[in-house]
């Protein structure tokens, strides 16, 4: 009797494990939008780096590079410009992270080149610069025109303002692996908008995230790939795999990391761009001897 009421317990709690399992299912599918097979979003790690050690590091060249999210390679880093399900643009991806607190940003005013990531911000401040939040305004009332009554406003943030993105990185020749690598250090969005009251446009720095931080959140919200429906790959994905459109605009330099426009201009600062890019692929190339 004591047998039979153990494999019933035991019966018992499997069925209400798969219940609360298939339920837990539905709801996911639910929220992720319908597909011929179930997705193991949410599941993901980032792939690793190789093991690297101080003394395995032959050279290295820190740059700044300008990713505009206006060409139409980096499309997948833009869109969506409002969330579908869990498909999100990268910077509603970082702004989720954000506001959960569980991954700290870093103010871009006092650190504009992202070097050290000090200076936290917080929700307030990210509202201020996307000139979000509630502003009281004077409006007509609409039983006396010729009287001014108070009016709250409500602004939103808007994502969609968000189209560029500084990318901190170094290049290093790993002497182990003989081979040139490299390693995104932070990520900086810029909001590019239109003053209301000149007409003008303006760009801001919105902060400094700490990519190794967001590594493992890149890395299970995923990117759209214009040829495959079937292989999304991760935002992680994309800057390992550097499916991305840039160019560098600083590099490391005695002279206060100073941008490449502030001693060229035009289609000099461009050539000067290429030139870095060249310097650095060249040296992994002279190391060789054919």
């Amino acid at each position: 009797m004591k047998k039979i009421i153990g494999i019933f317990s035991f019966l018992f709690v499997i069925s209400l494990g798969l219940s609360q399992f298939v339920q837990a299912q539905s709801q996911s599918s639910q929220t992720e939008g319908k597909w011929i097979y179930e997705k193991q979003i949410g599941q993901r790690r980032p792939a690793p780096y190789p093991y690297l050690r101080e003394a395995d590091v032959l050279w290295a060249k820190k740059v700044w590079r300008l990713v505009d999210l206006r060409e139409k390679m980096n499309h997948p880093l833009y869109f969506p410009t409002e969330p579908k399900g869990t498909w999100k643009s990268m910077i509603d991806v970082i702004l989720g992270e954000i506001n959960s607190g569980t991954i700290n940003a870093y103010d871009a005013t006092y650190d504009e080149d992202g070097s050290n990531m000090t200076l936290l911000v917080t929700q307030n401040d990210i509202d201020k610069i996307f000139n979000a939040g509630t502003d009281t305004i004077m409006v007509p009332d609409p039983d006396n025109p010729s009287r001014m009554i108070e009016s709250i406003q409500v602004n939103e943030r808007r994502t969609d303002e968000i189209q560029q993105y500084i990318i901190q990185e170094i290049w290093y020749f790993d002497s182990k692996l003989s081979s040139l690598q490299v390693r995104i250090l932070g990520i900086c969005p810029i909001r590019i908008s239109t003053n209301p009251e000149t007409g003008e446009k303006e760009k801001r720095k919105l902060f400094w995230i700490y990519y190794p931080d967001f590594r493992s959140t890149f890395a299970n919200h995923e990117s759209f790939n214009t040829f495959n429906d079937a292989r999304r790959i991760s935002y992680d994905d994309l800057f390992l795999q550097r499916r991305f459109s840039s160019y560098i605009f600083a590099e490391s330099n005695v002279y206060n990391n100073r941008l490449v426009t502030s001693y060229e201009t035009g289609r000099g600062a461009l050539l000067e761009s290429e030139r870095i890019k060249q310097e650095i692929f060249n040296f992994e190339q002279d190391l060789w001897e054919y």
